[in-house]
């Protein structure tokens, strides 16, 4: 089986693609220098020039970019050529402020879908196969990148787009799709569609490659056992270009960082000193070869760790660590740092399946953390002593996870609302 999509740059050594980086970065930032007069005075600012900038060992000495420079350049700001070389954007949802439009040259959207196609090679995909891409389209990063990158591996691509589930299935059935890329909570919910129609015996789904929202390990094992597939992570921002920033091996211990088009560093999310391999702290990444948008050193928000162990695999790429939050819409509950995917782990190696609600509020003066949780056809129950019993037993183990009290509130089986797309797993309600 073909394990590479291009071996000769997935294996390529350590001291290639320094290399690679190191001649890659001086060319981007006098790109940047040269074509993006607000990074420019970012860099004037800081004092730093082109010249001072010969390798990766001088990254450091640039400036950080953050969504809130992304939006304060919408929409023209950040483009690092005219328009008339671009050819296409893509767009955040805009759920806060100002959108952050993602522009791409042809060269940029070629770089993109190989990045993808390494991804879906790594998960078994060959030119034999049937790619059902779930993502969303349109502006959403999802849909576009996997649907490139599917083309470039060879396999049938079916761009079902999110939601009409019924017509998931029935393509998935009548076409025997083998791979399924989507959002992690929406292939939980084909999962359990498929079961409770009986298809369970009709699919051929041998991997999928699920990311775009935080899930668990937890949720991973949950997922391969309804599915019968081996499930792969994967991680991109709109920002930096989309999907494939990062893709998961069949070790299934980490991402590996596409290296020969972004440097990966680790920082403090509070000092921004860059700390070193294998030490948890924020995410920032640095675009060496895109052209229509390129940013350097942008802070992710992500909390994750890097390590440069070798691998099983045979891919020479630093991994990262599946983000473990964010440093900047964690939760905040009475002075306690609340992840989502913490309280998904306690709620999986309860039994539960991971639907569920995180609704914060405060009331007078204090914050109140409830959990809304869906039982389980399996442990569905009407007798409100069986009920409390299981609710008390979440309240300790929520405890003992996040070291505060949650209210935790359960609920019939399939009366959370759904997601086809992103789950929204937090609903806070306070004035903060």
């Amino acid at each position: 089986m073909k394990r590479y999509y291009q071996p000769e740059i997935e294996t390529a050594s350590a001291e290639q693609i320094r290399a690679w980086q190191d001649e890659r970065l001086v060319k981007q930032v006098q790109h940047v220098w040269d074509s993006v007069p607000y990074y420019r005075k970012k860099m004037e600012e800081r004092g730093v020039t082109p010249a001072d900038v010969r390798s990766v060992d001088d990254l450091h000495k640039l400036p950080f970019l953050t969504k809130d420079d992304l939006r304060e350049c919408y929409p023209y700001g950040l483009m690092g050529k005219p328009v008339k070389d671009c050819v296409r954007i893509q767009s955040t949802s805009g759920t806060t402020g100002r959108r952050v439009v993602a522009f791409y040259t042809q060269h940029d959207l070629d770089l993109w879908e190989d990045c993808c196609a390494r991804a879906i090679v790594a998960a078994g995909g060959t030119d034999e196969d049937v790619c059902q891409v779930s993502y969303g389209y349109g502006l959403f990063t999802g849909g576009p990148g996997l649907n490139g990158g599917s083309h470039k591996v060879g396999c049938l691509t079916l761009p079902m787009s999110s939601g009409n589930t019924e017509r998931q299935l029935q393509f998935m059935t009548d076409l025997g799709t083998t791979i399924l890329c989507c959002t992690p909570s929406y292939a939980a919910y084909l999962a359990e569609s498929i079961h409770e129609r009986g298809l369970r015996d009709k699919i051929k789904l041998k991997a999928g490659i699920f990311g775009a929202e935080a899930w668990s390990e937890e949720m991973r094992r949950d997922v391969e056992k309804q599915l019968g597939i081996k499930a792969y992570d994967i991680y991109g921002l709109t920002e930096i270009s989309g999907p494939g920033v990062s893709f998961e091996c069949e070790e299934q211990t980490g991402m590996h960082v596409n290296e020969d088009h972004f440097i990966a560093e680790i920082i403090d999310p509070n000092t921004g000193e860059v700390l070193p391999d294998g030490t948890k702290g924020e995410l920032v990444f640095t675009s060496l070869t895109k052209e229509a948008f390129p940013l350097l050193r942008y802070r992710t928000r992500d909390i994750c760790v890097l390590s440069r162990k070798k691998c099983s695999c045979g891919r020479t790429f630093v991994k990262m660590a599946k983000p473990m939050g964010r440093s900047d819409d964690m939760l905040i509950v009475k002075g306690v740092n609340v992840f989502p995917s913490q309280i998904e782990t306690v709620l999986l190696e309860q039994g539960y399946q991971a639907n569920y609600q995180i609704i914060v509020d405060r009331v007078d003066h204090t914050d109140t953390l409830e959990v809304q949780v869906e039982m389980t056809p399996e442990n569905f129950s009407d007798s409100l002593a069986r009920i409390t019993d299981m609710e008390k037993t979440l309240v300790g183990a929520l405890k003992a996870m996040l070291g505060i009290y949650a209210k935790v509130k359960l609920v019939a089986p399939r009366s959370i609302t759904r997601s086809e797309g992103k789950a929204v797993r937090v609903i806070d309600k306070r004035k903060i």
